[in-house]
């Protein structure tokens, strides 16, 4: 005699895949303006470079910490550093959201 108890959904249910969805880095948007503002205040190319590569490296570590996968964090990092040059340009000719109090 068979028994319906073993083809009952329940007990065919299999967990579902677990992804990560880490909180992009382009949102982020404290961290990028730091990072701008430390990069605009380096005096020379070369430490501002050498900051940048901190902060990748630092970035990479976090990210592979929490098991994303490689090609995830290299697509993390490309929209980071492309906020942090448009921040850098923001804040290097000083566009502000206010007026000069010309309205």
């Amino acid at each position: 005699m068979s028994n319906d108890a073993d083809t009952l959904p329940l007990f065919t249910w299999k967990h579902p895949e677990c992804r990560l969805i880490p909180f992009p880095m382009v949102n982020r948007i404290g961290r990028i303006r730091d990072t701008a503002a430390k990069m605009l205040d380096k005096p020379t190319e070369k430490s501002a470079e050498h900051y940048r590569r901190q902060v990748d490296e630092a970035m990479t570590a976090q990210l592979s910490k929490i098991g994303l996968a490689g090609e995830k964090i290299e697509v993390e990092r490309a929209s980071f550093w492309k906020a942090v040059d448009v921040e850098m340009a923001r804040q290097a000719y000083g566009w502000r959201h206010e007026p000069d109090g010309a309205a």
